[in-house]
């Protein structure tokens, strides 16, 4: 009766080194698997901003209109003599008028 105990005690100690022993255990490989799906994720959302950079990119070199709306938006600049620029500073705190 007690061989037969601990004959199963070691199939299952066998049992057991076997899936979860060894180099990397069943939870390590799994952990492997789940950061793995995470950072294809990641890859792949980082290619798509590289992509949507690229187009902006070739945007910015290449298309007039887009070259003309960052002349205006950025950096002010205005078409010929037939337009005026307007800055208007928001309202001004108490503390800087002094």
């Amino acid at each position: 009766m007690l061989g037969r105990v601990i004959l199963w005690l070691l199939v299952a100690g066998g049992v057991f080194f076997a899936v979860e022993g060894g180099e990397y255990s069943t939870m390590d490989l799994w952990r492997q698997r789940q950061r793995k799906i995470r950072l294809q994720a990641e890859t792949d959302s980082l290619t798509h901003q590289i992509d949507s950079l690229r187009q902006v990119v070739k945007a910015v070199q290449t298309d007039r209109a887009t070259q003309e709306r960052i002349a205006r938006e950025e950096f002010g600049m205005v078409r010929g003599d037939k337009e005026i620029v307007y800055r208007l500073d928001g309202p001004r705190d108490s503390a800087s008028r002094r």
